[in-house]
């Protein structure tokens, strides 16, 4: 089914909006994040949000305009006073006056007479600003409307603000913004009236209309109806598709399959350790699904370190006792490539047929491998994505398993569940989700949690210190490497920013490089994954002692001699991130350390951040943090990484609402499946609107 008609105005390219040119279009589509090859649409701007209001209602006398606050006045203008020529660094100055008193208005570097044109001596204009006071006059430093009197319609006397980026100013996007909220067409109901009425909602053009567009500030507040209504729909639309991708995973039969035991057997007598008793109900409730007649969609929940990995290869040797076959699926090649070093001799040892396939092979390997997928020689594929693209071929593929590494969002299941038609699968995360989050993004699966980690695995002492303490952290790192040690200096940026005050991992690799020589190495995303692969080798090899690096090895990085881990700029990362990066050492039977260097100031946010990772090394305890910290974060990772990020709701403020969409979903599934009349066509507008078509294919007809 195609979109609706109805929906037309909101898929329009941005050009299709007055003053959207060419440049303007680029600059919108790389902000809103538009998919690879696509264009921002005019729906993009309806669901930008503005992040506060600016309220210029107060409208008062010159005398009463206090200082730091926004008014409105009528001033009459009385003279100009621009800077003596080649003294631009002094302003340009405006004086003028109301009934109660004078007021001065500032312009810095103001070129071309616009001051005048705006401004002219013995007319009136209604200015609003801020109140600022110099020399005991009162004074507003470039107001941020001018307007004629017979225009004061034009001044928003409630202003929302939006987040910006540079190339875009907040006066051109409210234009935009008028526009598309314009254009919204007459849309279904997709909330039953009862509901509305209950919870004494606007309808969704009223509350887009109320939040682009306030009256008074409090039309847009976080918790007030409008955003309340929005939220949910946002947390509807994504519970639907959840549903409809769990009813297309139960209706696709699966295959029951049975096992011997005797490829299980072979695996764990090779491991070099015993399972844990986490690993082992992990693997009961996997085998269990497995044998179950209906496909398999379970996520595998584990801390880092807790032994993921070595759970799904006991599940792909159970597969292979079924005669099927088993992808692991990684986002990246050097994750693929560390998967398939740790399983592949033991998949050789327990006569597996394991093999790695990437985008980058010779062509030759690359034909000996899928045509051992084809025969069925090769039990085991790893890879990336690419082990789904068209031209590859297993003889019977049983299972999938997706190192998710908050990557693979709904819309990767989605695609997913399209190729493997009777495939089973097993999703893996290493970021550990809050009850909340796991219904939000995986309500389709079940879930298996792993919690303690492998015997043997070392505590990690984690310190806080200053950036000042450098020289004390240099000293004590010499000493440390010098007695044998491995460690990893992460910084937040590749090179260095003309915005931004931070150290760059190019800048640090330049200045360890003339205290450590060639002990120290960099390795940053942007390097050809080769280039990345060579020094991971070397610094697993120990010819390397000290890496620096950005968080291109937050995930799936395994060097156990490594015992030290150095955060540079620790205040500029979310939780999760400090988490995982903390996980890449204390992977070995030698005690660890993780120091969190920081910048003054630090802010409140970022103080309880590092006290939170310093007092605990529980990832649930950290995600749960994560989630009260974050507020608009996304704990599975932003919408950069893949991963459905909410662009209406704000979790900490609309939690709530969640168990309501969750509920509202499953039953509209349960009472139309087929999503059939005027609520089906409602629910299915909805779909549209917030980009979850993907999900529209799996509808069952009838």
């Amino acid at each position: 089914m195609s979109r609706p008609e109805t929906l037309q105005p909101l898929f329009r390219s941005l050009h299709a909006i007055k003053g959207v040119g060419d440049k303007l279009a680029a600059l919108l589509t790389r902000f809103f994040g538009a998919p690879e090859g696509q264009e921002a649409i005019v729906l993009d701007i309806l669901m930008h949000m503005p992040s506060g209001t600016v309220d210029r209602r107060r409208q008062v006398g010159i005398a009463e305009a206090y200082l730091n606050q926004i008014v409105t006045l009528k001033l009459h203008v009385d003279r100009h006073q621009p800077p003596p020529r080649g003294r631009e660094h002094i302003p340009h100055r405006v004086y003028t006056h109301d009934e109660s008193g004078d007021m001065q208005l500032v312009f810095f570097r103001a070129q071309g007479g616009w001051v005048e044109k705006a401004l002219p001596v013995g007319e009136e204009r209604y200015v609003s600003g801020q109140v600022g006071f110099f020399n005991g006059e009162k004074q507003i430093t470039h107001p941020d409307y001018i307007v004629e009197p017979d225009k004061f319609a034009t001044l928003p006397l409630v202003e929302p603000v939006y987040p910006l980026t540079n190339g875009l100013s907040s006066k051109a996007l409210a234009k935009l913004v008028r526009q598309a909220v314009d254009s919204i067409p007459v849309l279904p109901e997709w909330i039953d009236p009862a509901t509305m009425n209950q919870r004494k909602w606007p309808t969704f053009t009223e509350a887009m209309h109320s939040v682009h567009l306030p009256e008074n500030p409090g039309e847009a507040e976080l918790w007030g109806p409008s955003r309340q209504r929005l939220a949910y729909d946002e947390y509807l639309a994504g519970q639907i598709t959840l549903q409809l991708l769990r009813s297309s995973m139960i209706s696709e039969r699966g295959i029951a399959r049975t096992f011997n035991g005797s490829v299980t057997s072979k695996v764990a007598s090779v491991l070099p350790f015993k399972l844990t008793d986490g690993q082992n109900q992990a693997l009961e409730e996997i085998r269990a699904d497995l044998a179950a007649p209906e496909r398999m969609s379970r996520l595998l929940q584990g801390d880092v370190g807790s032994g993921k990995t070595v759970v799904a290869l006991m599940a792909m040797a159970a597969m292979a006792e079924s005669g099927a076959q088993s992808a692991l699926m990684a986002p990246t090649e050097l994750l693929a490539s560390q998967h398939y070093k740790t399983i592949k001799p033991i998949c050789d040892a327990a006569g597996l047929g394991c093999a790695l396939l990437t985008g980058k092979m010779p062509a030759a390997e690359r034909r000996a491998i899928l045509a051992g997928l084809t025969d069925g020689t090769t039990t085991i594929a790893v890879g990336t994505h690419a082990l789904f693209q068209s031209g590859i071929e297993f003889n019977n593929l049983g299972l999938t398993v997706v190192d998710e590494q908050h990557r693979f969002g709904v819309h990767q299941r989605l695609a997913l569940s399209e190729k493997g038609r009777h495939t089973d699968l097993l999703v893996m995360t290493a970021t550990p989700i809050p009850r909340t989050l796991v219904l939000t993004h995986f309500g389709d699966m079940a879930v298996s949690v792993l919690k303690e980690k492998p015997r043997g695995r070392q505590p990690i002492d984690t310190a806080v210190l200053s950036i000042n303490d450098y020289d004390r952290v240099i000293a004590r790192l010499q000493a440390k490497l010098h007695e044998g040690a491995q460690a990893y200096w992460v910084c937040p940026l590749v090179e260095e920013s003309e915005t931004l005050e931070v150290v760059s991992a190019e800048d640090r690799f330049a200045e360890l490089q003339k205290i450590f020589g060639l002990e120290v190495a960099l390795v940053h995303g942007r390097m050809s994954a080769a280039a990345k692969q060579d020094v991971m080798a070397r610094f697993k090899a120990n010819e390397i002692k000290l890496l620096v690096a950005t968080t291109v090895i937050e995930v799936g990085v395994d060097v156990p001699n490594a015992t030290i881990m150095i955060i540079e700029h620790a205040e500029r990362f979310g939780l999760a991130q400090l988490h995982q990066l903390r996980g890449r050492v204390g992977r070995g039977s030698q005690r660890s350390a993780c120091l969190l260097l920081y910048k003054d100031p630090l802010s409140e946010t970022a103080r309880a951040r590092l006290d939170t990772i310093k007092s605990t090394e529980d990832g649930f305890e950290i995600a749960e943090r994560d989630l009260e910290l974050r507020g608009q974060g996304d704990i599975l990772g932003t919408r950069q990484s893949g991963m459905p990020g909410y662009r209406l709701a704000v979790p900490d403020v609309h939690r709530h609402l969640l168990e309501f969409a969750h509920d509202d979903a499953k039953a509209l599934m349960q009472r139309n499946p087929a999503l059939t009349g005027d609520d089906g066509e409602a629910a299915r507008t909805l779909l549209y609107l917030f980009r979850k078509d993907l999900a529209i294919p799996l509808i069952r007809a009838g």
